[in-house]
């Protein structure tokens, strides 16, 4: 298991990583539906947002 992005929902890097290449998310509301990371308290959307620009298709 890799790093823990969300803490809330317990939803770690590779998941949200996988998520993002395979269904080609592209919004921090796309992967709070396809993964719940982000969908606690909010303190991991910007890490989210940085996984999001690191990993979206262009």
């Amino acid at each position: 298991m890799s790093e823990t992005i969300c803490h809330c929902m317990d939803v770690d890097r590779d998941t949200i990583v996988k998520a993002i290449k395979e269904q080609k998310l592209t919004t921090v509301e796309q992967v709070q539906d396809a993964t719940t990371a982000g969908t606690g308290c909010g303190n991991c959307i910007p890490d989210i947002e940085d996984l999001l620009a690191e990993n979206s298709p262009s």
